[in-house]
């Protein structure tokens, strides 16, 4: 239980880490609080609600893994690398597949609501 308890503090830390400090998770996170609560209404079944509310947070997990390796990448040198530059662009090509990919399940469940 200690070593749960431990995992979860340094979880809330990193995503505290997160929030403060970089807009686009600020963003998606905003972005969530605004579409959970609308998920209720546009999901026509329980199925499409978790896809929706899966899809936003699909967006969060991957642009937390993008700031990881940013700041990781950031850390091994300040120096222009391109090879450096290949992997946070890797990461920025996640997060719009992300992105892409709740647009997709978002629009596709107004759709199947509403026409």
């Amino acid at each position: 239980m200690i070593r749960l308890w431990k995992a979860l503090i340094n979880s809330i830390n990193g995503l505290g880490w997160a929030l403060r400090y970089e807009t686009a998770v600020r963003e998606e996170v905003i972005a969530f609080a605004i579409c959970f609560p609308a998920s209720f209404f546009v999901a026509p079944t329980l199925a499409w609600w978790l896809a929706l509310v899966g899809s936003l947070l699909v967006l969060i997990v991957v642009e937390l893994l993008n700031t990881a390796v940013e700041k990781l990448s950031d850390h091994v040198t300040l120096e222009h690398s391109q090879a450096i530059k290949v992997v946070k662009d890797l990461g920025s090509a996640a997060v719009l597949l992300a992105l892409t990919l709740a647009f997709l399940v978002w629009g596709s469940a107004l759709a199947v609501r509403f026409f």
